[in-house]
C-alpha cells in the first residue's frame, strides 16, 4: 500500500476516535495523554508508518482537539476580543459594561419590494413547440 493512503488512512481512524471517544470535552492534559495512547494504538495498527509519520498524526488529532471557538461557554477568540475593551473600561470607571457602538444593533425599517413579473424566454416556448410536434409525429 502506498504511504500516502496508509497515512490517510490512518489520519482518518484518528479523527474517527477523537469525534467517537468524546475527547473534544476533556482538559488538555486528558487529551494529551489519551492522544499519547491513541498513537501508540495507531501505530501498532500500522507498523509501516514512521516515526515522522506518527508524530505528525499526534499533532494533528491534538490541533483537531482543540477548536478556534470553545465549546459551550460561549467565550471564543472573536467574543473575547469584542468583550475585552468593553469590560476593561468598565473595570477603570466602575460602571457596567456595556456592548461596542460597533456591535450594537441599529432597528432597520423594511422596505416593501415587488417580485418581478415572470417572463417565459421564447427559445423556451419555442423548444417546447418543436418537442411537443415531435412526439405528436411518433
Amino acid at each position: 500500500m502506498a504511504d500516502e493512503k496508509l497515512m490517510d488512512r490512518a489520519r482518518d481512524e484518528l479523527f474517527s476516535h477523537i469525534n467517537r471517544c468524546g475527547v473534544l470535552q476533556a482538559d488538555a492534559d486528558d487529551q494529551r495523554t489519551w492522544m499519547d495512547e491513541t498513537i501508540e494504538y495507531i501505530a501498532e495498527r500500522y507498523p509501516d508508518l514512521s516515526d515522522t509519520d506518527l508524530e505528525g498524526l499526534h499533532g494533528i488529532g491534538i490541533r483537531f482537539c482543540q477548536p478556534a471557538i470553545a465549546y459551550g461557554n460561549g467565550t471564543g477568540a472573536a467574543i473575547d476580543l469584542i468583550r475585552r475593551p468593553a469590560e476593561e473600561e468598565a473595570e477603570a470607571t466602575g460602571t457596567p459594561a456595556e456592548a461596542p457602538e460597533s456591535v450594537k444593533a441599529e432597528p432597520v425599517e423594511a422596505e416593501a419590494v415587488e417580485a418581478p413579473e415572470a417572463v417565459e424566454a421564447p427559445e423556451a416556448v419555442e423548444a417546447e413547440a418543436s418537442e411537443v410536434e415531435e412526439v405528436g409525429a411518433a
